[in-house]
């Protein structure tokens, strides 16, 4: 019998902070209309504080999803955090959402593949669930691309937001869901939109800093050409890969980096009517692989897809990557109850950060205990000193 990944939960979290374009006047050489009319964006959401972090966007768009869909953190198989902006270059953001959910039965993992991550991960998600490697799987998106940007840039830095969205795949027998993927990629292109320094290559130093090498460098006419070809063709492909025709589609879902790119690969060059092709890139900027997963959030709230809708996902980042998902809409949500509700989404939180806490505490008093038992041993095993000036071993 087939298996198919049916989308049952979503979710999306932004931080309260909004940067409009008209602060943004006041930071950098620029105006709102130099940036709307080159972008299409009015403000963009900005974490505020060191408490808000990648990993904090992510849990906050997770428990969303959880909460849509009626499961507790332990239905989870596998949790997978695409994102270019990780809490740290290990571990992974994924195992600090998953201990932070109460996730105990989850594996986890990042991925980075820039903007086109979120499909990329969702991808890899429905390949764990058709092969029957796992049967429930939460994909998020999240960046905080605040704190990588050049405020004194204002070619990148109107750009960029921070956000998180989540989505949960479960394997069904009923046919819908994930129909289709296509991912590419193309290193040739991979200077193009970068962060040069941090990795192994380019490790963090004083001259690292003095040259802005850990903030994001782009190329931007380079990789607008290549977004508005690389997404029209994405989205022909995989519309056939899945035996449907553009006129099958209800919304087109593209990754929110700049309307005129939008405008250009989806209406322009496949005749798709703009009035099915979702956009909330206004009120948010391009929060990168955070962008499609809000703007799908977003969208199924709207009403802007009914049960039996055909959806693309496209997007395409650094790398260069780019990728597009062809899903048929149709959750299957189950009923729950208040009690559960409350238990598995405000009780179970609260517990979790207890047990967190216990194996934290557990894990140094287990560290200290074996210390002073490997010290013991130590001095039981060694004798004093030989007149000759050798040590002997053994126990006497």
């Amino acid at each position: 019998m087939s298996r198919y990944s049916r989308i049952i939960g979503w979710g999306m979290y932004v931080p309260e902070r909004v940067l409009t374009n008209e602060e943004l006047s006041r930071m950098v050489d620029t105006s709102d209309e130099w940036i709307r009319t080159r972008t299409g964006i009015r403000e963009r959401r900005i974490v505020n504080g060191p408490s808000e972090t990648t990993a904090t966007l992510a849990e906050r768009a997770a428990r969303a999803a959880l909460d849509k869909a009626g499961l507790p953190a332990t239905a989870l198989d596998m949790i997978i955090v695409s994102t270019s902006s990780p809490e740290h270059l290990f571990p992974a953001t994924a195992c600090i959402v998953q201990d932070a959910l109460g996730a105990t039965r989850a594996g986890a993992y990042d991925l980075s593949a820039a903007c086109s991550g979120f499909v990329y991960a969702l991808a890899m998600a429905h390949g764990l669930i058709v092969s029957e490697q796992a049967d429930t799987v939460m994909v998020i998106g999240a960046e905080t691309l605040s704190r990588l940007v050049n405020w004194q840039d204002r070619n990148t830095c109107v750009l960029f937001g921070d956000g998180a969205g989540a989505i949960i795949l479960q394997a069904s027998e009923t046919p819908g869901g994930v129909l289709a993927t296509v991912l590419g990629s193309d290193g040739s292109g991979a200077h193009l939109l970068s962060l040069p320094a941090g990795g192994s290559r380019k490790p963090p130093s004083f001259e690292t800093l003095r040259n802005g090498d850990h903030y994001i460098h782009m190329d931007g006419k380079a990789v607008f050409r290549f977004a508005t070809r690389v997404m029209a063709e994405a989205t022909r492909e995989v519309v056939e890969k899945a035996g449907l025709t553009l006129d099958d589609i209800a919304l087109i879902i593209p990754h929110q980096a700049n309307i005129r790119i939008i405008e250009t690969s989806v209406v322009r060059q496949l005749h798709f009517p703009w009035e099915r092709v979702f956009v909330n890139l206004d009120r948010y900027g391009n929060t990168s692989t955070a962008s499609i997963p809000i703007a799908l959030t977003e969208a199924v709230e709207a009403g802007r897809l009914q049960p039996g809708d055909y959806a693309v996902l496209v997007g395409f980042g650094a790398g260069l990557t780019w990728a597009a998902a062809l899903i048929q809409w149709g959750p299957e949500v189950p009923e729950v109850t208040w009690w559960q509700r409350l238990w598995w989404h405000v009780l179970w939180y609260r517990w979790s950060r207890l047990r967190s806490l216990y194996r934290r505490v557990r894990r140094r008093v287990f560290a200290f205990y074996f210390r002073g038992r490997e010290q013991v041993e130590q001095w039981r095993f060694t004798s004093p000193p030989s007149p000759d000036g050798k040590e002997k071993q053994g126990e006497e």
